[in-house]
């Protein structure tokens, strides 16, 4: 029986302890939890690449929004005007444009 430690969303404790599990919560900031995020968009990307969802999307937009907020300082709104910016000189991924790099 081992111990695992995972970055969950704020309200799985109180779920978890309601079904009867027993519960270590810490909280984490700074370093730490933006390692803990960045781990978790993993999770979450690779979660999605299994299971084409919804919900997968929902649960990566989540831990973006935190990593813009607790790590970079910045909120989701300015993110958004950067993505924006960027589409708006480079474009977007909505046409499946890939490139053929032919090396020489």
């Amino acid at each position: 029986m081992g111990i695992e430690r995972k970055l969950v969303r704020d309200k799985v404790p109180e779920l978890l302890m309601k079904e009867g599990r027993l519960v270590n919560v810490i909280k984490v900031s700074g370093n730490e939890l933006c390692n803990l995020l960045v781990m978790k968009l993993k999770e979450e990307v690779n979660e999605l690449s299994m299971s084409l969802s919804i919900e997968e999307s929902a649960d990566i937009l989540e831990v973006l929004e935190t990593l813009a907020e607790k790590c970079l300082g910045k909120a989701w709104n300015e993110v958004i005007k950067v993505k924006e910016a960027k589409k708006s000189k480079r474009g977007g991924f909505r046409e499946g444009i890939v490139v053929e790099y032919i090396r020489k």
